[in-house]
Order: C-alpha cells, then sequence, then structure tokens
C-alpha cells in the first residue's frame, strides 16, 4: 500500500475541506478543516524529498491555476493534477509539468458516461497519462459516481463491470468516498472492500482516514491492492491524528504483491 499525498487548492489555498459541503450555489456552507499558512510549493517539494509519487493536486474550484502551476513547478512530473481537467486544457498542463490529469465531471454528461469526451482527452495525452477521479457517495446500497465538487450523482454505479470498461481508456483510478470525506471519522469499509476485489488498476483510496488504526484497517480490507491519500486527519494539515512521518513510514512498511500495486 502506498501513500499518495495530496494538495488540495480552495481559492488559490491550500486547504482541507469537508467534502460533501462543497457547493457552488452556498459558498457559505463550505466547511474548511484547515488553511496553510505555507505555499503549494512548500508541500509539492515535501513529498518530493520524500520520494512520494502518484499523488496528486486537486483544483476546487476557480481561481487555484496558479497555485496549482506553483506546485507542479516545484516537483515536475512528480504529482497528477485534476479539478476542471477538459480536452482544452489537458495537454496545458502536462506541459506545464504534471505527470498526469485527472478527469471526473467532464466525462460524466448528463449523468451518463460520455465515452466521446473520454477518448478524445485519452487520445490527447494517452492511456498512461490519464487518471480517472470516480469518486462516489452511497446512495441505497450502491456506490454512485458523483461530479461538479460531488454535489451531482450520476447513473453510474461503481462495479466490476463499470471499474473494467474504464480501465481501457486510462492508467489509474483515484477514488474519494464524498460522504466521509474529510471529516476523520473512519473510512468506508464498504467501499474499501468492494474495490479490493474489483478493481483492475492501481487505485488510490481517500476518505476519512484519522489515525494509525484507519491505515491498518485499510491495509487489511483493500487486501494490499489499494494506495491511500490521508487529508485533514495529518499533521501538516493541522489534523491531531496521524503525523505525516508515521504515515509514510507505515505504508512504506507495509507495501506488498497483489493487483493494482
Amino acid at each position: 500500500m502506498e501513500f499518495r499525498p495530496c494538495i488540495d487548492l480552495h481559492q488559490g489555498l491550500v486547504k482541507q475541506i469537508v467534502g460533501s459541503t462543497l457547493s457552488d450555489e452556498a459558498p457559505e456552507a463550505v466547511r474548511t478543516n484547515f488553511v496553510a499558512d505555507k505555499p503549494p510549493s512548500w508541500y509539492a517539494e515535501l513529498y518530493r524529498s520524500d520520494k512520494l509519487t502518484g499523488g496528486h493536486i486537486i483544483m476546487l474550484g476557480p481561481g487555484n491555476e496558479q497555485a496549482a502551476g506553483e506546485a507542479l513547478a516545484a516537483w515536475p512530473g512528480g504529482m497528477q493534477v485534476g479539478g476542471g481537467i477538459t480536452a482544452d486544457n489537458c495537454v496545458s498542463w502536462l506541459e506545464r509539468g504534471a505527470a498526469a490529469v485527472i478527469v471526473t465531471s467532464y466525462v460524466f454528461r448528463n449523468g451518463r458516461i460520455d465515452m466521446e469526451r473520454l477518448c478524445q482527452v485519452r487520445d490527447l495525452v494517452g492511456r498512461e497519462r490519464l487518471v480517472l477521479d470516480l469518486s462516489c457517495r452511497r446512495r441505497g446500497d450502491q456506490y454512485f459516481i458523483v461530479t461538479d465538487r460531488w454535489q451531482k450523482f450520476t447513473e453510474v454505479a461503481v462495479s466490476p463491470e463499470v471499474l473494467e470498461h474504464l480501465a481501457e481508456y486510462c492508467c489509474e483510478f483515484l477514488i474519494h468516498a464524498a460522504d466521509v470525506e474529510g471529516r476523520c471519522q473512519g473510512i468506508e469499509i464498504d467501499l474499501v472492500e468492494r474495490l479490493a476485489l474489483w478493481t483492475p488498476l492501481p487505485t488510490t483510496y481517500a476518505g476519512g482516514v484519522r489515525d494509525l488504526g484507519d491505515l491498518r484497517t485499510l491495509q487489511q480490507a483493500g487486501g494490499g491492492r489499494l494506495h491511500v491519500t490521508v487529508g485533514s486527519a495529518l499533521d501538516i494539515f493541522g489534523g491531531s491524528g496521524l503525523a505525516y512521518a508515521e504515515a509514510v513510514r507505515f505504508c512504506r512498511g507495509t507495501e506488498g504483491p497483489g493487483r493494482g500495486v
């Protein structure tokens, strides 16, 4: 299980936000756990010094392009970038130093997978540099992919068939459990277990990690097949549940064989 670092950007600053509260219609409802006094480049340089590849920079809404560019400049080729990625700008982000681009909303339109757009982005950047963000929320017994800052449900449920199909077009999946994202109240075990059984690609899980115990649970429930991102619980993001260095050491000590590793 690899530790995949993150830099979440909101209004040009590094922040940790309760994911389910993000909304364009009601910005005053956004719950913020942390606002950094350090620039995004500081975090990118930290991850670079620890040789943590596969991490991501997520632009939560407009006004974050400059900050994302600063982080990429601090570690060219070291991090993926997502948030507002389209066929019009995907190549330019690679040129600015992104290892890969992360796409969600652009390839889901009217609640469904827009295959034309998906193929367009894949053809522009190459399958090996395209990551699909399949972040989801629970409805009944299923997890449905959500878009537009995790506010809009699509008609597409996370399933073995969907994952196998989408794996033909990208190199990795990034999946936030949006209902627990930023809450530091525990991981979404059901989702973790399903992903461990179903994913045909390297997959990074994010959402709800609060301490070392959750990392142990994720390692066991994920069968070593999932990577992990931790946000609000980390001390570098103002959290008290888990030290960044401790998380890095744990994940490096539990790497093992398995699909998606």
